[in-house]
């Protein structure tokens, strides 16, 4: 789907509010104790990111390549992406994030690991029309949809559409609403919280999620149930569209 059905106004309102998201990420400052000799620590630490990487790889090791480029988009502090790579070290990985902090959070944890299979992170907007890399193996996208506008949604399935061949897997992790299931108290509240705070948030329907995939030549999304009342949703890429 193009961007060019929104108007100037709408895209720069909508980009706006996306870049407000790393303001939403709760991480704390890296403890004195943290900081190596010698090195600008920029690191940021997230609790959520400690409890849910251990069950996120497990999903990741059954539907990423063995091998390739894999996109991360919005990374955030970085703890994913070096706890994925280093358990995965025949892959590489590109991280991402609009936010200067992140970007530079993600380039401190990737220095203090020392792992090579991890480029340089760049800014990405999921917004804009042309991504800073080309040609990827695999998308991965955590906690990011329900702190962005829908068309936040809409540009990350429409770049990885462009940057993808198939079977490449798109994969999301976080909160969804899902037709026939009862949304956890939790997640009600949180839905609930986000839309207060902003009225472009909220959880997503997997439904429209998933039909704007199909859209966009995705596939039918495999769902994996995950702790906290979060999902894993993998969308593989098998057609061109449009």
């Amino acid at each position: 789907m193009s961007f060019s059905i929104f108007s100037r106004s709408q895209k720069r309102r909508a980009r706006t509010v996306f870049l407000f998201l790393a303001d939403e990420r709760v991480y704390r400052k890296p403890k004195k104790s943290d900081i190596q000799p010698g090195m600008t620590d920029h690191r940021r630490y997230s609790a959520s990111a400690a409890r849910n990487r251990d069950p996120i790889l497990e999903v990741l090791r059954g539907e990423l390549p063995s091998s390739g480029l894999v996109l991360e988009v919005a990374s955030g502090t970085g703890e994913h992406v070096v706890h994925f790579a280093q358990r995965n070290p025949d892959i590489i990985f590109q991280p991402s994030d609009p936010s200067t902090e992140a970007l530079q959070s993600i380039a401190s944890w990737t220095e203090a690991t020392g792992l090579k299979n991890i480029r340089p992170p760049i800014r990405l907007d999921v917004l804009e029309q042309d991504w800073p890399v080309q040609s990827v193996d695999a998308v991965f996208c955590c906690n990011m949809i329900h702190i962005a506008p829908w068309e936040a949604c809409r540009g990350l399935i429409a770049g990885a559409g462009r940057i993808m061949g198939s079977p490449s897997p798109l994969i999301f992790y976080g909160p969804f609403l899902r037709a026939g299931v009862e949304t956890a108290p939790g997640n009600r509240a949180f839905d609930l919280d986000l839309r207060q705070r902003n009225p472009d948030w909220g959880i997503r329907h997997l439904d429209a999620v998933s039909k704007l995939a199909a859209e966009a030549g995705f596939s039918e999304p495999v769902v994996t149930e995950m702790p906290a009342n979060n999902l894993c949703v993998c969308l593989r890429r098998q057609s061109a569209h449009g």
